[in-house]
């Protein structure tokens, strides 16, 4: 858990390196493009958890709604020492979850309608550990964070074809400075990107492992992922593919190409990172 917050500041800090360093090459200040990003991105930090669960059709429920659910999530919230989110439920054949909100103390987690089905007790369980531990660790408030400083990136990228300054930074000309602004915007967004997407790997790593724990049911939880990922390859999810790290597995796939800006590690390693718990517990 130490190393994966460790690798998380890390990756972090080479983002915010990659938009410091496009905002130097592009010629514009750097805090006017973080003051940019932030302008454009705090209507997201404020109303995300109510847009996500607009976009996703979520449905809150009650605990007279969905009994089996409200238990379980207190008995978790409470073990994990954070307030109790909401429940909502998404009907969709397709089985899966995800949190979202702000903070602990504002936070959903939403199941989609056949997960209750296809999971037994325990497995319910642990996706609803893992889903409380990206809360507890917050994740949903990272995966905002990240998303602005990336989305900045992109943003000055976009700006630059149509305006590509033929001085540096400061006012100094520089003889290639339009050749370095070029492969600037053509590589930062995808530099960016990629580093965005190590940042979800790894809070889902996270909160595998602290879900596990949380669960005290690794072995169920690796069950759980198989269950998913099986249902998840065999139909295909309709929706917005821009919410796909929210979800406990992708359910948006595409060609092997894809995959390789996947916002999840594969499922195997996921499990395979399980059972190494159970093997050295």
């Amino acid at each position: 858990m130490i190393w994966n917050l460790i690798k998380t500041s890390i990756l972090f800090a080479v983002l915010t390196g990659i938009l410091l360093a496009t905002s130097y090459a592009l010629g514009f200040s750097p805090l006017l493009a973080i003051g940019f990003a932030a302008v454009l991105n705090l209507g997201m930090y404020w109303f995300s958890d109510r847009i996500v669960l607009a976009m996703t059709r979520a449905r809150k429920v009650s605990e007279v709604e969905r009994p089996e659910l409200h238990a379980i999530v207190n008995r978790l919230a409470s073990n994990a020492g954070v307030p109790t989110p909401s429940i909502a439920v998404v009907e969709s054949p397709v089985p899966n979850a995800f949190a979202t909100g702000r903070s602990p103390s504002h936070a959903t987690i939403a199941v989609h309608s056949s997960l209750v089905n296809t999971l037994n007790r325990d497995e319910l369980d642990g996706v609803l550990a893992h889903e409380m531990m990206h809360i507890k660790n917050y994740d949903t408030l990272t995966s905002v964070i990240v998303a602005m400083v990336a989305g900045a990136v992109s943003y000055l990228a976009q700006l630059g074809w149509y305006v590509t300054p033929a001085y540096g930074y400061g006012g100094q000309r520089t003889r290639d400075s339009g050749m370095a602004g070029v492969l600037v915007i053509l590589l930062a967004p995808i530099a960016a990107l990629l580093v965005q997407l190590a940042i979800t790997r790894t809070r889902e790593y996270a909160a595998d492992e602290g879900g596990a724990k949380l669960s005290a049911k690794p072995l169920s939880l690796a069950s759980a992922l198989e269950k998913i990922e099986r249902s998840v390859v065999h139909r295909r999810t309709h929706g917005n593919p821009a919410f796909s790290q929210l979800y406990i597995v992708n359910p948006f796939r595409g060609s092997s190409i894809a995959e390789l800006f996947s916002t999840h590690p594969p499922t195997w390693k996921r499990i395979a990172r399980l059972q190494r718990l159970v093997d050295h517990s």
